[in-house]
């Protein structure tokens, strides 16, 4: 039997510390999802969010599966797998993913990004509402840095003028993210995380095919700007690393991963500015400075609870 691809063994050669490869998977996923922002922008300026949305994940999800089952992972979950599997789909693609799409076409990929770093603020709140995961002191301090990062890149961004739909579709896509990301920690633990990925993709992709048909027309202009965008988003931001996100879910949990969140706004920002020619300012440096060392913060926690621990 083909041996079943895995992060950990491989990453073991590469990085001597376990806590390097954490932080590098989570700034490698906050990059990458940083980017799809601009990506994304792009996109809604040249075909219909929701349509466009599906045909991504249709993509994505196909290709995902194939390659899992090139390296010897199973589509043969379990009842308590398929449910998570089906949840992240319904929460992560369709409506998370599905609505900041919808939600570009009104706001700049900049505030976009702003918005989707609430993830660990509410996932946070969840795990210990549902979950009754206790807060501890490095906890709350990862909190107060990043909620103090956030709103300072925020408050630099935000203007007046900016258009409420946007911002709601935004929001409500948030809290669906932290309902899929709270759900992956059970179906993360297989070793089929490349599967899961694209049978979760398929799922979101055929709502959202659903839901498109009757909200709008299946017309697309393929430009050369249009399938270079698209084309990203379905290999970086939905392929590589939606894997390395599950795959540090099971590695820290799921509270600890969403830390990496709180990186989205300045990257988002910088890419924006870069490409989108979207204002970075210094408060926006000032603001990663802050996030960054909420987040060593966490790590640091997450050292100390683990320490003589070994890890598989």
């Amino acid at each position: 039997q083909m041996t079943k691809f895995t992060l950990n063994q491989r990453s073991k050669k590469i990085f001597g510390n376990s806590m390097l490869l954490d932080i590098f998977m989570g700034i490698s996923v906050a990059l990458m999802w940083g980017s799809a922002f601009t990506a994304a922008k792009i996109i809604v300026e040249e075909a219909p969010p929701l349509t466009i949305s599906a045909l991504r994940f249709l993509i994505a999800g196909t290709m995902a599966i194939a390659i899992a089952r090139s390296v010897g992972q199973s589509w043969s979950l379990n009842s308590k797998q398929w449910r998570a599997t089906a949840i992240i789909g319904l929460c992560q693609n369709a409506l998370y993913l599905g609505l900041f799409f919808v939600g570009m076409q009104w706001i700049e990929a900049s505030l976009a990004t702003i918005l989707a770093s609430m993830l660990p603020l509410i996932v946070t709140l969840l795990d210990r509402l549902f979950f009754n995961k206790r807060i501890k002191l490095l906890g709350m301090i990862r909190l107060f840095l990043g909620v103090c990062g956030v709103t300072l890149i925020m408050g630099n961004h935000i203007s007046n003028d900016v258009d409420i739909r946007g911002v709601i579709a935004c929001v409500i896509g948030v809290f669906a993210l932290a309902a899929a990301t709270l759900s992956v920690r059970g179906a993360s633990l297989s070793g089929n995380i490349l599967m899961i990925v694209g049978l979760q993709m398929l799922i979101g992709g055929i709502i959202l095919v659903i839901i498109s048909f009757f909200f709008e027309d299946w017309v697309i202009d393929w430009t050369t700007t249009l399938i270079l965008a698209l084309s990203y988003t379905i290999i970086v931001p939905s392929l590589i690393a939606t894997w390395i996100w599950f795959s540090l879910i099971a590695r820290i949990g799921a509270t600890e991963a969403s830390t990496f969140h709180f990186l989205n706004p300045f990257f988002g920002v910088a890419i924006a500015a870069l490409i989108l020619e979207e204002t970075m300012t210094f408060y926006d440096y000032l603001g990663v400075i802050i996030i960054s060392f909420g987040i060593l913060a966490v790590q640091i926690s997450k050292q100390q609870n683990h320490k003589g621990t070994p890890r598989t």
